[in-house]
């Protein structure tokens, strides 16, 4: 039987994904106790409510986040995020990832997942560091140039947080590669087959949010 492997990490109350940007408010908008009054003796029901920034978790990114005349999230088709072949790229120590981590991949219509290891320190002060891997301007030059499907990496940033002109979403969003920020678990995927999948909520006029994003392994 073909495997799941879930690629999210869990959204919880207060957490932190990205330095500077709030946590989630989770809690209830009708509790089980309240609930019993409207129901027939033994029925409850709990509904949720929730406030958040687009970018929390495991999130992916549409041309809008970037560009006003981009996609958004209402706007890019199921086709460019979900059953996606999918390959992952081992990117080691370098903290710059550049285009040699990838030439011996073919990535030409493919979700490409870059496993940095850098998941690791979710949920610590290190994980928003400046020190955290990202993607050099020449590495989604070539991935562009070449056809990825879909970016995606363990990683806080798939650019270099000190580089405030972000070329790494400015050039993979420019050619309408959608990204995913914030994955787990890549590991579990060395040495197989496997399809992506990473689809948000259809949202009018934004560009960010939360996604399940997982992987189904092959043989």
């Amino acid at each position: 039987m073909n495997e799941l492997v879930d690629l999210s990490h869990v959204v919880e109350h207060g957490m932190i994904t990205y330095p500077g940007l709030p946590g989630p408010e989770i809690a209830d908008h009708v509790t089980r106790e309240s609930s019993r009054g409207t129901y027939a003796p033994g029925t409850e029901f709990q509904i949720g409510r929730i406030g958040m920034v687009a970018n929390t978790g495991t999130y992916l990114d549409t041309p809008f986040h970037r560009y006003p005349d981009g996609q958004d999230l209402s706007e890019l088709p199921l086709s460019k995020l979900v059953n996606l072949e999918g390959v992952l790229v081992s990117a080691g120590d370098p903290r710059a990832i550049g285009p040699e981590a990838f030439d011996k991949h073919e990535v030409r219509g493919r979700a490409v997942l870059v496993h940095t290891g850098w998941d690791r320190h979710w949920r610590t002060e290190r994980y928003g560091h400046p020190s955290h891997p990202f993607l050099t301007s020449g590495a989604v030059e070539w991935l562009a140039e070449q056809g990825a499907a879909l970016m995606g990496i363990d990683s806080v940033n798939i650019d270099d947080v000190g580089d405030l002109s972000r070329p790494a979403h400015t050039k993979l969003l420019a050619a309408g590669i959608p990204v995913v920020e914030h994955l787990t678990g890549l590991e579990r995927l060395a040495g197989r087959s496997f399809t992506f999948h990473a689809a948000p909520p259809a949202v009018r006029g934004m560009g960010t949010f939360t996604v399940r994003a997982y992987a189904l392994l092959h043989g």
